[in-house]
């Protein structure tokens, strides 16, 4: 350790140059990372809708349609020629419309006026078009062109199309916001004008080496793209404002800021690096999911965290000593002092806080896993142009989903009693589209050369079953249920894709993820309290305080009847436990140091004296955090994301200034005796 510390003081310039230019390649790395938009790519191999999807582009070239397309102020002939215009865009696989299913030759009036609808209203015509993926913002842009501003597009492909250009203007848009919040807080907290400064290079160091070194994955997903930076700075800035402070102590009892410095990592290295061991732990949990985004997310944070805890131990010294000057002449007294009667007032609140908690904590525990759950990209944000296309559609034509079934060929009269008579009566189905059932029945003269290889390959037929669901929810995946009950009634081997098929495969995998994710992270925050406390007693203790706000936060979206998107739900479980528990370890340890030599209210009220600014500064940065994520994000999952973490930070850290310090007293003959080596003081009040 002294021949590690002496080489960051005494060398803190080679330091500074080397984690400068690691910034300025992973800088240049990160426009080589590439971005999955699809969250249902990161579904397992095994799941139906994968391997639908992948016979389906293996065996056609295409895959399911999904875009809708709306065009307006058309005759039907005009409309037959922009049909052509939008097959010919790059990106574009496939468009689908009314003169798929029926002869146009035949007027408009004496058709099937259900048919029709679905494609032609009032000089509007709609679309069913399959966007190849990978090329959405392309695509998209020309199919603007060609439909003008009176035009709409909705559907996964629009979807994705609106993620890429909004992601990283959105983060941006969050730093802004956070980091003035940031630096005003620390400037409230600190005694220099120019170490808020500090922090922010040393943390944005890291987050730049981490969003960098993201190129040996190949690409991350939207979702990391957009949370990983904000996370990252908000857990991790406690590092560098606890080494900082740290040295600041040690500079009033030594002259030599680098023997200062030095001392303030020892002292501070064990200690972060505990801290950043149980934000590590909860965030590894998430590599365990069987949905991909949790490994994505995962192993992002653990990483990221990994980082800052080495710029802060390496990279912060180097900097401060070189700034020295700069520190001292902008030194100034604390603007918000030591509350030094802040302990006696949130001693006298803890029975009453308790009783609270202990009245909430049940039905809320019951609540938060009953929620309505969405387990896709949620409801689109009307304030920007696909929110507002889907609106504008969904209002003309009503709601469309496709969903593609694929069955062995070789039957077509089993085909067309499936598609005709078995899938066509299935609630909210509202066409079916088969060869044989329906495209066979037009006369071959009005039928286009490939019309008959977008439903039959060499080994299967392509069926395409439209509904007036959403995405998701009850009715759609009942749809979905029921299509491959009927499928698999006929033939040995059916598989179902789509977006509906594609959310149901992903809720039960997501579903079965939550108990094991939960289950690890728990094990781990655990194992890791007791290690670090060596008591039987004191991590239950801890880990009931920060499961309570979790249950709370959690069970808000089932008593106020809002949906919850499930995998903000999912992430939250491990993000909350990881990042708070840090309050309570904090408040613990302050709590056995003192107990030693202190009554165990005493003990209590000094320790709340002492950690209350550090908790209050925390919590409120992450709490921030969250805050940016959902105030700049148009996406419903970010937000979701960002509004679980403002309010579970807040609760954790409301549990751990009231409800902690009542369970610490309660409980203090259990941690006396079943500690080991306490040294409580054995004179109680």
């Amino acid at each position: 350790m002294d021949a590690f510390t002496l080489g960051i003081t005494r060398r803190r310039r080679l330091v500074i140059a080397i984690f400068l230019i690691c910034t300025v390649v992973c800088a240049v790395l990160f426009l080589g990372v590439g971005v999955n938009y699809d969250l249902t790519d990161y579904l397992p191999e095994d799941a139906e809708s994968t391997v639908a999807l992948d016979i389906m582009m293996s065996e056609f070239g295409s895959g399911v349609p999904n875009t809708r397309v709306m065009a307006v102020d058309l005759t039907i002939a005009e409309a037959q020629e922009l049909k052509a215009e939008i097959a010919a865009v790059p990106g574009v696989e496939d468009v689908m419309w009314l003169d798929d299913v029926a002869d146009l030759t035949t007027p408009i009036e004496l058709m099937d006026e259900d048919t029709v609808s679905q494609y032609w209203k009032d000089g509007k015509a709609l679309y069913s078009v399959t966007i190849e993926d990978g090329r959405e913002v392309e695509a998209t842009d020309a199919i603007y062109g060609l439909i003008g501003e009176g035009g709409a597009i909705s559907g996964n492909a629009a979807s994705t199309a609106s993620v890429q250009k909004l992601v990283v203007s959105e983060v941006v848009g969050a730093a802004l916001v956070l980091v003035p919040l940031i630096i005003v807080l620390l400037l409230l907290t600190t005694t220099s004008w120019i170490a808020p400064l500090l922090f922010l290079v040393t943390i944005g160091v890291a987050v730049i080496l981490n969003m960098g070194s993201n190129v040996i994955f190949g690409e991350i997903s939207f979702i990391t793209q957009s949370v990983s930076p904000i996370m990252q700075l908000a857990v991790s800035l406690d590092y560098a404002i606890f080494l900082l402070n740290s040295f600041e102590r040690h500079r009033k009892e030594v002259p030599d800021p680098q023997e200062a410095m030095r001392m303030a990592i020892k002292e501070s290295f064990s200690s972060i690096a505990a801290s950043a061991a149980t934000t590590v732990f909860g965030f590894l949990a998430l590599i365990f999911m069987r949905f991909g985004i949790g490994s994505d997310l995962g192993l992002n944070l653990v990483k990221g965290v990994t980082l800052s805890y080495i710029s802060v131990m390496v990279f912060l010294p180097a900097l401060s000593l070189s700034c020295m000057k700069l520190m001292d002449k902008t030194h100034h007294k604390r603007i918000i002092p030591e509350l030094g009667r802040v302990g006696r007032v949130l001693v006298k609140v803890r029975i009453p806080a308790l009783i609270l908690v202990i009245l909430v904590v049940v039905p809320c525990f019951l609540g938060q896993s009953r929620a309505d759950f969405l387990y896709g990209m949620g409801t689109p944000d009307p304030g920007v142009r696909y929110g507002a296309d889907t609106e504008l559609i969904n209002d003309t034509f009503g709601e469309s989903q496709a969903i593609v079934l694929l069955v062995p060929r070789g039957d077509p009269g089993a085909e067309a009693e499936l598609a005709d008579e078995e899938l066509a009566e299935i609630d909210h189905v509202t066409s079916v589209m088969s060869y044989a059932g329906t495209v066979g029945k037009i006369p071959s003269g009005f039928l286009s050369e490939d019309i008959v290889s977008q439903f039959y390959s060499d080994n299967y037929a392509r069926i395409i079953i439209y509904t007036d669901t959403g995405e998701e929810g009850e009715d759609a995946f009942a749809v979905v249920t029921a299509v491959r009950e009927a499928a698999a009634a006929r033939y040995d081997e059916s598989w179902t894709c789509g977006q509906s098929a594609n959310l149901m495969d992903m809720r039960d995998v997501v579903t079965d993820d939550s108990v094991t994710v939960n289950f690890i992270a728990i094990a781990f925050i655990f194992l890791t309290l007791l290690v670090t406390f060596r008591s039987l007693t004191l991590p239950f203790i801890l880990l009931f305080v920060i499961e309570s706000a979790i249950w709370i936060n959690l069970s808000v979206p089932y008593f106020t009847d809002t949906p919850l998107v499930y995998l903000g739900y999912l992430v939250i479980n491990t993000v909350q436990l990881g990042a708070t528990i840090d309050y309570a370890i904090l408040m613990t340890e302050g709590y056995v140091v003192n107990r030693r030599t202190m009554g165990k209210r005493e003990a209590v009220e000094a320790t709340l004296t002492k950690n209350f600014i550090s908790v209050l500064t925390s919590g409120l940065i992450l709490s921030a955090a969250g805050f940016c994520l959902n105030f700049s994000s148009s996406l419903s999952v970010v937000a979701a994301l960002g509004t679980l973490l403002c309010r579970g930070t807040l609760l954790s850290m409301a549990m751990v200034l009231l409800a902690l310090p009542a369970l610490l007293m309660i409980f203090d003959p259990l941690p006396a005796r079943l500690t080991l080596k306490s040294g409580f003081l054995k004179k109680t009040d």
